[in-house]
C-alpha cells in the first residue's frame, strides 16, 4: 500500500491545481476483487466546485482556441508521452480500483490511451474548411470553430481509454473541459492532473473533478457548458440528454449500451468464430458495450458451434486474464439476469462465481424465447445467448430487432454475403469473420438507443466543433 500512498490524488484538479471540495461529502473506492477498501477520500466536487471549474475553463477558452494548432499538439503530445512515463502509477491505480490486470493495463489500455491523444493532435491543425464557387457574384466559405467550454463523463471499465477519446479532440480543436470519472473507478483520472500540469496546459484547460451521478447532473444542467459527453448506462445517458435540453440546449455526444448480434453461416470457419465470440462477451468480463452477447448460428452447424464454444468457455480461468465484475451492485444485477435465464431459457454452462471471487463464469443460454429478459436486456457480464436461424432474412431480423444498434458481426465465407448482410444489419460497426474491432482511425458509436454521435476518426473530431457559413460580397 506505500507505493499506492505515494501516487494517490482524490482532490479536484481546477484551474491547474489541486484543490479541496468545496463540500466534507466524501466518497469511497472499493477493490473489485475483494471488495476492500481502497480510499473513503475522494473529493465530491458540488454545484459551486462545477460553476468555479466552469468559470476557470471559461476564462482559458479566449487564450487556448487562439494558441497555434502546432503548440496545443505539441502539449497533447508531451501529455501522451506522460501517460507511457507514468504507466506503472496508472496501472497500480487502475488495478486496485477495477481489478484490470497490470498486464492489461501496461500492454493495452495506456498504450492505446497514448495512441488516440497523438491522434487528435494530428488533427489539430488538419480540419480544413470548404469554400464553394462564387458565380453568383459572393464567395461561401465553411470553416469548423471549437463549441467552448465542454464536460465529458467517463465509464468505470476503461477510464483512460473513455479520457482520451474524449479530452484529445475536444483540446485538439482548441475547446476547453471539464472531465468526470466514474465514482467506481476514479483514481487513474484523477492522477492525471499532474500530468496534465506538466504537460503544458494552461491553468484551466483541463480540469478533473470527482463525484457521483449528482455532479453528473450540475454539468449536464449547466448553463454555461455548451457540450457534454457521456459514455455509460442507457438509463443515464437519458438522464444527460434530458438535462441538457432543459438547461441551454448544449450538444450532446452519447456512447451507451448494445446487445451486439453474432452471426454464424453454415461455411464459416468454426476456429475463427468461436475464437471471436468467446473473445467478445469474455473480455472485461463482458464489461463491455459492445460485447458479443447475442450469438446466432446456422442450423446446420448450430450442434457443433454450440459445443465448441461450450469447451473453449469451461477452458477459460477468466480470473487469470480478466478484470471482475466491478462491484457488489453490479455482481447481484448479473446474478439476477442469471437467474432470470434459468427460467426463461436453457442454461448450457457457467451461471455461478467463481469460488470466493468476484468473477462470474462465462456463461451460455441456448434458444431463448424472443421475449426472454436475458435475450433483450443489455447484462453486462460473461453471458451469452445463443439461438439457431436457417435462412439469411430470418436471421437480420432477428439481430435487427433490439433497441440498441452499437456493433455486429456476420461470420461467413462468401463475401457478397458478408457484405450484403452489413448493409442489412442496422449498427454503428459491422465486423466480418471478427468482433469486437475498433480503431482511433475509424468512427465508433450506434446507431437506435446506443447513442447519439461518433468518437474516432475525422468525425469524431468535427463532433467537437461547430461549422460556420461566410459569405463574401464580391459585387462592388
Amino acid at each position: 500500500m506505500n507505493a499506492l500512498t505515494n501516487i494517490l490524488e482524490t482532490r479536484l484538479f481546477i484551474n491547474g491545481e489541486y484543490v479541496d471540495s468545496m463540500s466534507n461529502q466524501r466518497l469511497s473506492c472499493y477493490n473489485a476483487i475483494d471488495h476492500s477498501l481502497v480510499t473513503n477520500d475522494v473529493h465530491a466536487a458540488t454545484k459551486e466546485d462545477v460553476d468555479i471549474a466552469v468559470a476557470a475553463a471559461q476564462a482559458a477558452f479566449t487564450g487556448w482556441s487562439s494558441t497555434l494548432p502546432q503548440i496545443r499538439a505539441k502539449i497533447l503530445n508531451k501529455f501522451s508521452d506522460l501517460l507511457e512515463e507514468h504507466s506503472e502509477q496508472l496501472s497500480l491505480l487502475e488495478h486496485v480500483c477495477s481489478g484490470q490486470p497490470m498486464l492489461a493495463m501496461k500492454s493495452v489500455f495506456i498504450p492505446a490511451a497514448a495512441t488516440r491523444i497523438r491522434y487528435s493532435a494530428g488533427w489539430s491543425d488538419k480540419l480544413a474548411g470548404q469554400s464553394f464557387p462564387a458565380e453568383n457574384g459572393f464567395l461561401k466559405i465553411v470553416h469548423r470553430e471549437p463549441l467552448g467550454v465542454c464536460a465529458a463523463i467517463t465509464a468505470f471499465n476503461a477510464p483512460l481509454m473513455f479520457m482520451a477519446a474524449k479530452v484529445g479532440p475536444c483540446l485538439a480543436v482548441g475547446n476547453v473541459i471539464i472531465l468526470k470519472p466514474s465514482e467506481k473507478t476514479p483514481l487513474s483520472t484523477l492522477y492525471l492532473g499532474r500530468l496534465a500540469k506538466e504537460a503544458g496546459f494552461p491553468p484551466g484547460v483541463f480540469n478533473i473533478i470527482g463525484g457521483a451521478g449528482a455532479t453528473g447532473a450540475f454539468l449536464a444542467e449547466h448553463l454555461e457548458i455548451d457540450r457534454i459527453s457521456f459514455t455509460g448506462s442507457l438509463a443515464t445517458g437519458k438522464k444527460v440528454a434530458q438535462a441538457a435540453s432543459k438547461s441551454n440546449l448544449k450538444r450532446v455526444g452519447l456512447e451507451l449500451g448494445g446487445k451486439s448480434p453474432s452471426i454464424i453461416f453454415a461455411d464459416a470457419d468454426l476456429d475463427n468464430a468461436v475464437h471471436w465470440c468467446t473473445r467478445g462477451i469474455v473480455t472485461a468480463s463482458g464489461q463491455m458495450c459492445n460485447a458479443s452477447s447475442r450469438v446466432y448460428v446456422h442450423e446446420d452447424i448450430k450442434e457443433k458451434f454450440i459445443q465448441r464454444m461450450k469447451s473453449a468457455f469451461e477452458g477459460i480461468d477468466i480470473s487469470q486474464t480478466q478484470a471482475p465484475v466491478i462491484d457488489r451492485i453490479q455482481l447481484a444485477r448479473v446474478e439476477r439476469y442469471i437467474d432470470q435465464g434459468t427460467k426463461e431459457s436453457s442454461l448450457l454452462t457457467g451461471g455461478t462465481r467463481m469460488e470466493n471471487s468476484s468473477w462470474i463464469r462465462p456463461t451460455i443460454f441456448v434458444d431463448p424465447s424472443p421475449d426472454a429478459t436475458i435475450y433483450k436486456e443489455e447484462i453486462f457480464g460473461p453471458v451469452v445467448v445463443i439461438s439457431g436461424f436457417t435462412d439469411e432474412q430470418t436471421v437480420v431480423e432477428k439481430a435487427n430487432n433490439s433497441k440498441y444498434g452499437l456493433h455486429s458481426a456476420v461470420f461467413t465465407q462468401d463475401i457478397n454475403r458478408a457484405m450484403r448482410l452489413s448493409s442489412k444489419v442496422s449498427s454503428g460497426t459491422v465486423c466480418i469473420n471478427c468482433t469486437l474491432m475498433v480503431d482511433v482511425g475509424l468512427p465508433f458509436g450506434g446507431c437506435r438507443q446506443s447513442g447519439w454521435g461518433r468518437e474516432g476518426g475525422k468525425i469524431g473530431m468535427e463532433e467537437w466543433t461547430e461549422p460556420k457559413t461566410i459569405f463574401v460580397n464580391l459585387t462592388y
